[in-house]
């Protein structure tokens, strides 16, 4: 499929979303915008994979299917490959078609023939292995919501709205040679983001601060075996990783329920087998899900400076991810206890790349002590990346990369490099954006590790020690540019000649105001 067609498909599925506004407000249409595009998607590839199995049958055509030991046999079929199973009445076109219906015989009230057909789908996977992964997948699409519309009626018609227009779209899942769907679903993350003001950071990173990450995490390598995300929101960084390099298994953990349900979705959508991801829901702090597994990549935008129990919690001291630093991350400040998590189950071939405020180079205190440990001790602060700020939606205030690897391959050196510039990013809109060739010049310049005058500074760790391990930027990436020098005479012969014209300007006026007969301005 052409750039074209994709951008088209993106137009198409934006057009939908737009239909709802001022009638639900943001938060709510979004989820409902982006289940029944899954939805969709789910029942075409139902359908697509039904009628492979059926060549050579006498009913060729899966929706006209009604053999209930051919439907039994399909639906075998399907928990072991799609991991999921609707019926031929349960397919979105189905719905969508009765929702059309408007007879004096035949009603298109479809909303609880919808909510039993998502019902379905769950409780199909039941018993299987891919259950945990569809379990109450659908539950943000609450068709009894007033929010969508005071009365049955009010809500049966928006429902009825967003099925149609889905279904005049074609996802062309045929097309094995791409993504297309998943990238417009990547599109349509993002255009929700950006109107989602603070919230946003919960569930989603910029494109271009993704692909940094992401490239940032596969230098070297073709092939991962596994990739993490500990705050994972809809599982953006982790499938960005897959555009980088060919990855065996995703796993990720997130705190917010509505964002975890979007983050399966988001897998699924883009084809990720239900046996190759591991998406969880909890605490990572408190109640990390993955902890006896180690990763080759990690990638996290983690909330800034968001709180924890820390030393209110006295398992935390003990905890093997924090106990050997000396002292906890503050509790009003867990940039820390994220990073310290994050490398405690890093593989020793791995490499971790993740977001954060610019206060985890230069803070003292706790944080401090723990910063002078991850580089004098463990010797794993392999570069530090400044973006610029304004880029991330909902916050203004600028931020950093922070690379860390447990086996270094130049381990007497860290390198800086400061992107805030404004050379390195332009203005779209509020927000400031990473341009392509941003992003390129920042992982080449952490990959040859090269001295850029005004950009990076390759420092050695007896430098770091002479800053007491403070790790702020500028002390290392000197941005400072000489102001134009001034020669003083010129300046005041100018002054005299400005005196002088202005002498000669209020002679005129004072003439001219006498002709008038009026006093004088001055």
């Amino acid at each position: 499929m052409s750039e074209d067609q994709k951008r088209q498909l993106e137009t198409q599925l934006w057009g939908i979303a737009n239909l709802l506004r001022g009638k639900i407000s943001a938060d709510d249409y979004r989820d409902y915008i982006l289940g029944f595009i899954f939805y969709k998607y789910l029942s075409e590839k139902q359908y697509i994979y039904a009628n492979s199995l059926l060549l050579g049958e006498a009913t060729t055509d899966y929706k006209d299917l009604t053999d209930p030991d051919l439907l039994e046999a399909i639906k075998e079929e399907s928990l072991l490959t799609l991991g999921y199973f609707l019926l031929p009445t349960e397919l979105f076109s189905a719905i969508a078609a009765r929702g059309n219906a408007d007879t004096e015989t035949e009603s298109n009230y479809i909303l609880e023939d919808l909510k039993a057909v998502l019902n379905h789908i769950e409780q199909s996977t039941m018993g299987t292995d891919s259950e945990e992964d569809f379990n109450a997948l659908f539950e943000d699409l609450d068709l009894n919501s007033t929010k969508i519309g005071r009365t049955v009626a009010a809500r049966n018609a928006v429902i009825v709205q967003i099925l149609n227009h889905l279904n005049k779209i074609d996802f062309k899942l045929g097309d094995l040679e791409s993504d297309v769907l998943g990238d417009a679903y990547e599109y349509l993350i993002g255009k929700f983001a950006a109107g989602a003001g603070k919230s946003a950071g919960e569930f989603y990173t910029p494109q271009q601060v993704s692909k940094i990450l992401a490239k940032l995490v596969t230098t070297g390598k073709t092939k991962i075996k596994s990739v993490y995300d500990p705050t994972c929101g809809s599982g953006s960084l982790l499938l960005r990783v897959a555009k980088e390099a060919e990855i065996t298994e995703f796993y990720g953990q997130e705190l917010n329920r509505t964002t975890y349900n979007l983050a399966r979705m988001n897998m699924i959508l883009h084809d990720v087998h239900y046996r190759d991801f591991n998406i969880q829901q909890e605490d990572t702090l408190e109640n990390p899900q993955h902890e006896n597994l180690r990763f080759e990549a990690i990638v996290a935008n983690p909330p800034f400076s968001a709180h924890w129990k820390g030393d209110d919690n006295p398992l935390n001291s003990n905890d093997a991810r924090f106990s050997q630093y000396g002292r906890l991350a503050p509790k009003t400040k867990a940039d820390f206890a994220f990073m310290q998590h994050m490398l405690f189950q890093l593989a020793d071939n791995g490499i971790m790349a993740s977001v954060f405020p610019h206060g985890v180079l230069f803070r003292g205190g706790a944080e401090g002590v723990i910063r002078e440990y991850l580089i004098k001790e463990m010797n794993v602060l392999d570069a530090v990346i400044g973006l610029p700020a304004n880029i991330f939606y909902g916050t203004s205030i600028p931020t950093c990369i922070v690379v860390l690897k447990k086996c270094r391959e130049q381990d007497d050196n860290i390198v800086f490099i400061d992107a805030s510039g404004e050379d390195h990013f332009i203005k779209v809109g509020n927000q400031n954006e990473l341009r392509e060739e941003d992003v390129e010049l920042i992982v080449e310049t952490y990959s040859k590790r090269e001295t850029h005058d005004k950009y990076s500074y390759v420092a050695t760790l007896a430098e770091i020690a002479e800053n007491d391990y403070n790790l702020n930027i500028p002390r290392y990436v000197d941005t400072f540019e000489e102001e134009e020098s001034i020669e003083l005479d010129t300046v005041a012969e100018g002054l005299v000649q400005l005196d002088s014209e202005l002498k000669s300007n209020e002679v005129s006026l004072t003439g001219f105001c006498k002709e008038l007969g009026i006093k004088t301005p001055f």
